[in-house]
């Protein structure tokens, strides 16, 4: 049976991305079941997250994602909002990171915590110790996981979200590298230069 896990995300956009974000994975749920696919939310259960993993498990799973990868437009009235006339919404939807493929995400670099559930939470959340809170010791990311009935499963849900956090680390990385290459072609541009060549000869800026 193939198994795909999907992320979606409100990304950086306005209130209105969580309620479509859950909207959007009911949507999901509802299609998934009409072609015999198994839909299960792994993580987001609160009334607007910002962002859910939906588990698929099927024959057609990763057809069935192949189809929604990408970025997803909603159209619809703020339901915060009901005088804004803006109707078109959009969220992103890729494929979660798989961890032991992930050769910067070791096992012995991860620091678990078993602790109780707290908050509203999702139908599974129970009193006993079965959340837990995963550390990456060498970046410091946490995630924690408290959707599941068992620890193990948490566990296991919690290093999955630390693999999403590390690869928006690394893209948060290579955009804050490629904003410091525009400033340099910028400051080129405008000439403003350190020093000044004529022929064999040149001056140096004062500072």
């Amino acid at each position: 049976m193939s198994e795909v896990i999907l992320h979606v995300t409100a990304g950086k956009g306005p209130q209105e991305c969580r309620w479509v974000v859950a909207g959007l994975a009911r949507a999901f749920a509802r299609e998934a079941k009409a072609v015999g696919l198994e839909c299960e939310v792994l993580d987001g259960a609160e009334e607007r997250p910002a962002s859910i993993l939906l588990r698929l498990a099927g024959e057609a799973a990763s057809a069935f994602a192949a189809k929604r990868i990408g970025t997803n437009q909603w159209i619809g009235n703020s339901p915060f909002r009901p005088t804004h006339k803006r109707r078109n919404w959009f969220v992103g939807v890729s494929l979660a990171p798989k961890p032991d493929e992930m050769i910067d995400l070791r096992e012995e670099d991860i620091d678990y915590q078993a602790m109780r559930a707290s908050g509203p939470g999702g139908q599974h959340v129970n009193k006993t110790d079965s959340a837990v809170r995963a550390t990456h010791r060498p970046t410091g990311l946490v995630a924690t996981a408290q959707e599941q009935r068992s620890q193990h499963a948490n566990r296991k849900l919690a290093r999955l979200k630390l693999a999403i956090m590390l690869e928006e680390w690394h893209g948060q990385a290579q955009d804050d590298a490629r904003r410091s290459q525009w400033q340099v072609h910028q400051e080129l541009e405008r000439g403003n230069a350190v020093r000044v060549y004529a022929g064999e000869r040149f001056q140096l800026r004062s500072a």
